[in-house]
């Protein structure tokens, strides 16, 4: 068939569609298309066998309608005949053949007809060339569906297809042979492809338009046509009535019909339906494992089954209305009548020819098709479940699929299930970031707030300290040892001075110190930090240092770091321990760790410990700004700092472990703090602290 005779039979509705593959594992074409989660049916592919339509739960699949064309036949002038599947009782088992032909004559029709007749012209034409051509092999072109396939997936097979029309057809012809040519000719029955088969280019202008089943009920809902009981005896088909011809819409009925044996023995006429068997018999019949002189296969299983069909009675429930009807109608109808119309129409032509219309798509080498399952998480055989999910019966169809451009891999259930499982994985320790970065965020402020407060009032308040400490001094120099006030006045120093240490600590806090550079060797640096912080004789205290102890940094600054965890691993320590100092020259980076043996840090305290005046320490002891400072220094330095520790002895040793690491090197580009810029907890260390 010509590009320019495609029809869309099938389409879909994507509001209703929920890509549930169903309709991609019944298409026997592989003419359903998973694109962008919507289930497409590819036109130039789709042979009109209308699975996907019967499969769809969710009525998602809609087949073309031609009422407006048979609305327009039965509007002109000129009669138009209609021509009824002999598959009619099993769609009608509630109506007598009167009943139906009565309600068609209403809807306007010049004269009803049986294709049953046509179908017993085509029977006997298929006696004929077998017994004229005994070498040859032919596929039967009856099923319109199963002819479009062959054209279109297996060209190579289109000489063997058997020369001959559809019942449709050749009951077309027989019409316009016996009556007028002129007159206008509607075919009603359960097949979708019947209607892209009336438009082919060998048969056209035969049929004029074509209704299913389920269209011809909407027909008489819409002009409000209904039974007639009065109907049912005084209504008949209009001749030539069928024989058994009316037997083709069942699976075997041709070969009944035309008095063909299907002799298991000899295999010399195979009958195959459905979806699975037709395309394994004709796949067979093109290698060579079926030596069938003859193949009937139907797409449906039977006509009965057709997508135009509405009941929803089961196959032998359809194929005994069927049957019941032809006994019923051969028993009572005059034979010489019939016989008489056959000899009429003995040369009538019957032929047709058929053309390939290839559409098969280039597969994928073997390599290619490795690498698709790959993709899928398919390395190995094992890994290949083939659990038909995706619609597709292997995976490696479906990988094949995918690489025609058919299938997505979203469409693997267990690859998805897969990718969403680290997608969760992903999400998760993106919302672990993004709390801590939150946190961190929070701990900003408050630096900031804190930093903004010192600068704005530790001038103001030192001054005054200054003096109080100032005019102290003097009344003690003046008040005699047995004083009384001697006491007070010592208590008032000592409480001033623990307030200007406190104030030294806030103007060290927000003080926009500028990092100076240089090149030091890290081991004098711990030796300085260890003399300066004192530490009590029953503290051990062990040092070691580890590849390049060299790097650029400010010594000074990182002096007061290493004092304030010295002196904050001392204080944890009251009864002794022992306190490594580890410093790491590798990769660039400078990493000093020290770890103590002592009380080690709560967890509900790991988030706190570098907010400004927060301590644990006894009141007096302590101002809770060494950390916050320490943390200052590390950023200015574009560090990172992060801390372990563990306070329960049940779970283990206890102790604190602290870790400083700062660049080795001079980095000109950075978005590190600028100097004296105060900055946020990092969101690492608030974490490490927290756990």
């Amino acid at each position: 068939m010509s590009e320019t005779v495609k029809l869309q039979l099938v389409s879909t509705i994507p509001e209703r569609c929920r890509v549930c593959y169903t309709c991609v594992r019944e298409c026997p074409a592989r003419a359903i298309r998973i694109s962008q989660r919507q289930a497409e049916v590819m036109r130039e592919r789709c042979i009109g066998c209308g699975n996907c339509v019967r499969v769809c739960s969710q009525h998602a699949k809609q087949m073309l309608s031609c009422l407006d064309g048979a609305r327009r036949l039965l509007a002109g002038r000129t009669p138009t005949l209609v021509c009824v599947a002999p598959s009619y009782p099993a769609e009608f088992p509630e109506l007598s053949p009167g009943e139906l032909v009565g309600m068609l004559r209403r809807l306007g029709f010049a004269g009803v007809h049986e294709v049953g007749f046509g179908a017993d012209l085509v029977a006997r034409e298929y006696t004929r060339l077998l017994a004229d051509r005994p070498g040859d092999r032919f596929i039967a072109t009856t099923c319109p569906a199963v002819t479009s396939y062959v054209e279109r997936f297996y060209p190579d097979l289109v000489p063997l297809l058997a020369p001959i029309v559809s019942p449709m057809i050749a009951t077309a012809r027989a019409l316009r042979a016996r009556l007028d040519h002129r007159v206008r000719i509607l075919f009603v029955g359960p097949c979708l492809a019947k209607k892209e088969e009336a438009i082919a280019d060998q048969v056209q202008g035969e049929i004029d338009c074509v209704l299913t089943f389920e269209e011809l009920r909407e027909f008489f809902a819409e002009n409000g046509v209904t039974p007639d009981p009065a109907d049912a005896e005084r209504e008949d088909f209009d001749p030539p009535h069928a024989g058994a011809g009316a037997l083709f819409p069942i699976t075997r009925g041709m070969l009944e019909a035309a008095g063909i044996p299907d002799d298991l023995l000899r295999a010399e006429v195979v009958s195959a339906a459905g979806r699975v068997e037709f395309r394994e018999a004709i796949r067979d019949f093109q290698s060579g494992e079926l030596e069938a002189r003859l193949l009937e296969v139907l797409c449906c299983t039977g006509c009965i089954m057709g997508p135009g069909m509405t009941t929803e009675a089961p196959l032998f429930s359809r194929r005994t209305h069927v049957s019941r009807r032809v006994r019923a109608d051969l028993a009572g109808r005059d034979r010489g009548e019939y016989e008489a119309a056959m000899r009429e129409l003995d040369a009538l032509d019957l032929h047709r020819g058929f053309a390939p219309d290839d559409k098969r798509l280039p597969e994928p080498s073997e390599t290619e098709v490795k690498a698709l399952l790959a993709r899928l998480g398919k390395l190995r055989p094992e890994d290949e479940l083939n659990c038909g999910a995706c619609g597709y019966d292997t995976c490696r169809e479906h990988a094949i699929a995918i690489y025609e451009g058919l299938a997505e891999s979203e469409m693997c259930l267990p690859y998805t299930i897969e990718e969403l499982r680290h997608a969760v994985q992903e999400l998760a320790v993106s919302h672990s970031a993004l709390a801590s970065a939150q946190e961190a965020l929070v701990h900003s402020e408050k630096l900031a707030s804190m930093g903004q407060l010192a600068a704005g009032i530790a001038h103001e308040v030192n001054n005054p300290l200054g003096v109080v400490l100032m005019y102290t001094h003097m009344l003690l120099e003046e008040t005699s040892a047995e004083s009384p006030l001697r006491e007070d006045l010592a208590t008032i120093v000592e409480q001033t001075d623990r307030a200007k240490r406190i104030v030294s600590g806030l103007l060290d806090f927000a003080r926009e110190n500028k990092v100076v550079l240089a090149r030091l060797d890290i081991r004098d640096l711990v030796t300085r930090a260890v003399r300066a912080a004192a530490l009590p004789g029953e503290i051990e205290v062990s040092t070691d240092h580890i590849g390049d102890p060299h790097a650029e940094v400010d010594g000074d600054q990182v002096a007061q770091v290493l004092i304030n965890l010295i002196s904050n691993a001392g204080a944890a320590m009251a009864g002794g321990g022992r306190l490594q100092i580890t410093s790491r020259g590798e990769n660039g980076e400078l990493r000093l760790e020290v770890e103590d043996t002592g009380v080690g840090i709560p967890p509900e305290n790991r988030s706190k410990i570098f907010t400004p005046f927060f301590t644990t320490k006894r009141a007096g002891e302590g101002t809770g700004l060494g950390l916050a400072v320490t943390y200052g220094i590390v950023k200015m330095h574009r560090g990172d700092i992060r801390v372990e520790s563990n306070s329960d002895p049940q779970a283990g040793p206890t102790g604190t472990k602290f870790t400083v690491t700062l660049p080795a090197r001079r980095r000109e580009n950075s978005d590190a703090p600028r100097e004296g810029q105060l900055a946020a907890a990092p969101a690492a260390a608030i974490a490490a602290a927290g756990g």
